[in-house]
């Protein structure tokens, strides 16, 4: 391991947290994100679906989003397998990216290191899935407990399991989309088995993604609406 090596762990990981941080609180305190977006049309769903005698529709929509987490936590896993079984034959992978072109002089333990890290993303990944796919399951339940406004002669009931549910499927989308994140930056940390130089470019390039995405994009255009006044 070198200086520029330990530089260009130290900037992915400054990259993945940080962006991480910086959307959960705002980056850009004047324009909301793509997320800030969908976190209120999450909230006008529950409060929409509370007003409805029979919700097949919104309880077909949570299993559908459980379905695709469900999807990526058995993808996420069966990469860790990968990685388990490339530390198992460690030589051969060393082997392999020798002979890649401005590949740095490979070390079957610097690979092994690598390895580790890949599998630590991967499993950072796989947690965050299986926790939102709890975390929609209680959002099914709370919707579930959603009485029916003609019991609910108020109303305060409807409108507090309402704000619950939609709190809750907030923080399931969140803890998805940063499973999600782990995905997309384990494809930029791959650039770290050539070299430290193309990891801080592969997460530069991943990094210019998700701030585009997030801040710039068609979809946070249509997300957007009149949900906010933009200044």
């Amino acid at each position: 391991m070198t200086t520029l090596d330990i530089i260009a762990a130290t900037y992915f990981i400054f990259c993945w947290f940080g962006f991480s941080i910086f959307l959960r609180y705002g980056l850009f305190s004047k324009r909301p994100s793509l997320s800030d977006a969908m976190d209120k049309h999450r909230k006008n769903w529950f409060v929409t679906a509370s007003h409805r005698e029979l919700r097949m529709i919104d309880t077909s929509i949570v299993a559908g989003l459980q379905s695709g987490v469900g999807f990526f936590a058995s993808a996420t896993i069966l990469a860790i397998g990968g990685c388990v079984a490339a530390l198992g034959a460690a030589d051969q992978v060393t082997s392999v990216f020798s002979e890649i072109p401005l590949t740095q002089d490979a070390d079957i333990l610097v690979i092994e290191f690598k390895l580790l890290g890949l599998i630590f993303v991967l499993g950072y990944s796989f947690f965050k899935f299986g926790w939102s796919y709890r975390l929609f399951n209680y959002c099914g339940i709370l919707l579930g407990a959603i009485p029916a406004k003609r019991d609910d002669d108020n109303g305060e009931i409807a409108d507090n399991y309402a704000r619950k549910g939609g709190e809750m499927n907030i923080l399931a989308a969140r803890h998805f989309t940063a499973g999600m994140r782990g995905i997309f930056l384990s494809v930029g940390y791959l650039g770290w088995f050539i070299g430290p130089k193309f990891l801080i470019i592969t997460t530069t390039l991943i990094l210019f993604v998700f701030v585009r995405r997030q801040y710039f994009s068609a979809a946070r255009n249509v997300a957007m609406g009149d949900l906010f006044k933009e200044k």
